[in-house]
């Protein structure tokens, strides 16, 4: 027999070829398992293919490792069809390890399959050999190495499927470590096999294939490329799959934040108005499918607006979040905790009778009247509840509210810190403010709402140099309704928002006509609600307005109220710097009522401050209202703002208010509100007052204003 021996260079290089395919096995399978469709598919063929030519060079390399006394050549038709068996065993394998779970027969029956196509790859190899007169066998070491390949094979599978999921650096850890082993069965089965091989001395190489120096070098280079772009190619891929895991968390969790704040609280961060009809409407389906019923409480809390006139808003708000947590410790079961806004809060539980509704309410009672600690005080409160059951007191979502509601007023009627269920005896008043809830839902699309304008004169009295936009409601059965009649019931149910739109579209209209008809130096003010005002699409209302009629944006001045502009005064700052960038003025309506920090009415960008009625209907030279609105003028003089007074009956306030510095004055005494078609009847000075010195008007207060 001829003498042959190991090149321990290439017989190391051999080895580490097989690791490296092993190594591309298992993270191939990592990428078939994360992948779907024709990305599955690529990854399959693709990450066979380099295994399979990963495995087929470290035999061939193994064989090119041994010398001996002649230099050998190979069949090319052979070795390709030895390389074509271990890529189609390959993509076998990495199909069988990507198919859901692996039983051990699954497994058992993968490994002989494997196997068998290792063992074929590796004797086809060696028969590609041109040696005359032929390989001797041992068929003691053959048996060996069909069961080192077999034993390898299932060894390889079952790391792979182990393996195949995850992209942490411990997970690579792992596949480096198996790589290993593998590598090392692999390359075990190779050098059994090629110890079963013997060449008899006479024999001799043939010369017609190709040579095994030539193919040494092939085989080496177009594996290493191989493998190498594989290897490469998943990295990236894998480093994109990790940004964009990262990028689709981060988006879901945007996705949760906008849900957050578009369906709860922003204070309490319970469900808010919208979230609640859409459970209320759920709890009426899911009763009438199961004959169940469910308890509707609307509750209010009795003294804090005494709370927050007397320690501000901050520890209002804090009292709010005590209240929240203190009523969800006592909550078991299924039920819905929502805040409408406000000292309101609305709670919908399932219950098996109205008992059931009745102790929850009563133990609600009781946590609340409990004192609270807030900051440095004790504050107390009570709980008013007005109860409804479904099925029983309301047909639909909207007449439980309104029941419910009526319910717990009949709770503060009655000496408030308790509950009540709803009564037909209650049902006069709850049904006619139903039916005027129903009729204001239709009342903006049949054209029933009105705009009246108040004119307001340059102090003393004139020239009129704008109005005040009025709202009223055209009842078809009630006749004109005024706002205090209908509003609460719009700011309760969220419909003050588009009415809020409408008026400031219908005003901007207005004043457009006027200004085509001659009157460019009219202005015209309109009031915001508090729930108006928090809106996001409040700038974008009144820039489309603007232009939708072409209105110079100095001719309209929003009204913000006092409480309305302290409730959050960092962001009405911001809402009005909006406003104002425009060009539309700011007023401070209802000055004197609300609680004000001096510091922050200084940043608010309004242009002028307006004194509350109250303050002027009682107003005589001596009195306290007179000091408080001297101080306020004084006040608004040194900010540099134009003062209004609103709510002049008398000639005696005309001349006082005149006399202190006020620039624009407001009441019945100089004109009342009109509708549009009888402004033009006004005049544009007041009658002359009985007083000699409101015969005409100061050109130091008229001369800033407008016209």
């Amino acid at each position: 027999m001829l003498v042959t021996s190991y090149d321990s260079f290439t017989v190391i290089v051999s080895i580490l070829v097989a690791m490296l395919a092993s190594f591309t096995a298992l993270d191939m399978a990592g990428r078939v398992a994360t992948s779907t469709g024709k990305v599955a598919l690529i990854w399959l063929f693709g990450g066979g293919f380099a295994m399979g030519v990963g495995i087929w060079a470290m035999h061939f390399i193994g064989m090119l490792s041994m010398t001996m006394a002649m230099v050998m050549s190979y069949d090319a038709s052979l070795t390709g069809i030895s390389m074509a068996i271990a890529v189609i065993a390959s993509i076998f394998a990495l199909w069988l390890v990507c198919r859901g779970d692996l039983p051990l027969k699954k497994l058992l029956s993968g490994a002989l399959v494997l196997g068998s196509g290792v063992v074929a790859m590796h004797y086809t190899g060696m028969a590609a050999l041109m040696f005359s007169p032929g390989i001797s066998w041992n068929w003691g070491w053959i048996a060996l190495s069909v069961v080192i390949a077999l034993v390898a094979s299932g060894a390889a599978l079952w790391l792979a499927f182990n393996l195949r999921d995850g992209t942490s650096g411990r997970t690579t850890l792992l596949r480096l470590g198996a790589s290993v082993v593998m590598g090392c069965a692999i390359a075990g089965m190779h050098y059994t096999g090629m110890a079963a091989a013997s060449f008899p001395a006479h024999g001799h190489a043939g010369m017609s294939g190709v040579n095994s120096n030539w193919l040494a070098i092939l085989v080496t280079v177009v594996t290493l490329a191989i493998l190498g772009i594989t290897l490469l190619v998943s990295m990236l891929d894998a480093r994109m799959q990790a940004r964009t895991a990262i990028l689709a968390r981060s988006l879901a969790e945007a996705n949760r934040e906008l849900a957050q704040l578009a369906l709860h609280d922003n204070l309490t961060r319970l469900p808010n108005r919208i979230l609640l009809e859409d459970r209320l409407e759920q709890a009426i389906n899911k009763a009438n499918r199961e004959r169940t019923q469910f308890a509707l409480m609307f509750m209010d809390l009795d003294g804090f607006k005494a709370v927050n006139d007397a320690f501000g808003h901050h520890v209002g708000d804090n009292l709010l979040i005590a209240v929240t947590e203190r009523m969800s410790e006592q909550m078991k079961g299924y039920y819905t905790l929502a805040r409408m806004g406000g000292d309101e809060f609305v709670l919908l539980i399932e219950i098996n009778d109205p008992n059931d509704a009745a102790t929850v309410a009563d133990t609600l009672v009781k946590a609340i009247e409990r004192p609270f600690q807030i900051s440095r005080y004790e504050l107390m409160v009570s709980l008013s509840i007005g109860i409804a059951v479904y099925p029983g007191d309301g047909n639909d979502e909207r007449e439980l509210m309104f029941n419910a509601d009526a319910a717990m007023y009949h709770t503060k009627n009655n000496g408030r810190n308790g509950h009540n269920f709803f009564q037909p005896s209650m049902n006069t008043l709850a049904q006619s403010q139903l039916q005027l809830n129903n009729d204001l839902w239709h009342a903006q699309e049949n054209q029933e709402l009105r705009l009246f304008y108040q004119p307001k004169y340059c102090a003393p009295r004139g020239p009129i140099i704008g109005f005040e936009a009025l709202l009223r409601w055209q009842h078809p059965t009630r006749g004109l309704l005024t706002p205090d009649i209908f509003l609460p019931l719009a700011e309760k149910t969220g419909m003050i928002v588009t009415i809020g739109c409408w008026v400031i579209n219908e005003a901007c209209r207005q004043l457009r006509e006027w200004r085509q008809q001659g009157h460019t130096n009219w202005s015209v003010a309109v009031n915001l609600s508090a729930l108006q005002f928090e809106q996001s699409s409040l700038v974008e209302t009144v820039t489309e307005a603007l232009a939708a009629h072409g209105i110079p944006p100095e001719m309209l001045t929003l009204e913000v109220t006092e409480t309305t502009a302290m409730r959050d005064p960092d962001e009405s700052v911001r809402i009005l710097t909006q406003l104002t960038q425009l060009g539309v003025k700011a007023s401070i309506d209802d000055f004197g009522t609300g609680y004000s920090s001096l510091l922050y009415l200084k940043r608010l960008p309004a242009s002028e401050l307006k004194i509350d009625r109250a303050f002027v209907n009682e107003l005589q030279h001596h009195t306290e209202d007179a000091t408080i609105v001297s101080a306020i003028v004084a006040l608004a003089q040194s900010l540099d703002l134009k003062v209004v007074a609103e709510g002049v009956e008398t000639a005696e306030q005309q001349a006082f208010l005149t006399g202190l510095g006020c620039n624009t004055l407001q009441g019945y005494l100089l004109g009342k509100p009109v509708p549009p078609e009888k402004v033009e009847e006004l005049p544009n000075y007041a009658p002359e007052a009985e007083q000699k010195n409101d015969a005409v008007a100061s050109p130091a207060l008229c001369e800033a204003l407008p016209g």
